[in-house]
């Protein structure tokens, strides 16, 4: 039983999960010939503000590009 966890940030739509999710599935049964009922995926969403790169907060780093693109 495949159990997946993805970690992104805050503010994907509720659609973008769903493409998600249908996307890994779809992947782990081709892949392992798992059934759909088998497979768990947990979405670990987390704040901007509290992810960091290259000792950047990424709220700071990337702040002008998601608000473009409505993230």
């Amino acid at each position: 039983m495949p159990f997946i966890t993805v970690q992104i940030a805050k503010g994907h739509s509720v659609e973008k999960k769903r493409q998600l999710v249908k996307a890994l599935t779809d992947t782990l049964i081709e892949t392992l010939g798992a059934k759909p009922e088998w497979i768990t995926i947990h979405i670990d969403e987390f704040e901007r503000e509290n992810w960091a790169v290259g000792g950047q907060l990424h709220i700071d780093k990337h702040s002008g590009r998601h608000k473009e693109k409505g993230i």
